[in-house]
């Protein structure tokens, strides 16, 4: 059993930031990537940004240049740090953890983030 946890979500301004975080614990041996989703209300899931296991990065190209993901190994966690928001960004935000081997995919429950004057 593995539990995928994000925080970090809130309301915030345009041109502000927010820092997202997924912790990651129970029955872990090697972790092969980690990625960020997001999912607005009428629109289907999207990828926002992954870490390999070799710390290589990937973002997609709407948010490239603004968003940063990050990976604090020791505490088993990854960062998503959000600049320069704007309404667009607006969305639910999951973490999906990738074990190596047959470990499998763990999702975490979400966090809101609503950019908004």
């Amino acid at each position: 059993q593995v539990q995928v946890v994000e925080s970090g979500g809130g309301l915030v301004q345009p041109g502000g930031s927010l820092r997202l975080s997924c912790a990651a614990s129970g029955s872990i041996s090697s972790i092969n990537a980690v990625a960020w989703y997001r999912q607005a209300p009428g629109k289907e899931r999207e990828l926002v940004a992954i870490i390999n296991s070799g710390g290589g990065t990937n973002y997609a190209r709407s948010v490239k240049g603004r968003f940063t993901i990050s990976r604090h190994n020791a505490k088993n966690t990854v960062y998503l740090q959000m600049n320069s928001l704007i309404p667009e960004d607006t969305a639910a935000y999951f973490c999906n953890v990738r074990l190596a081997g047959t470990g499998g995919d763990y999702w975490g429950q979400g966090t809101q983030v609503t950019v908004s004057s």
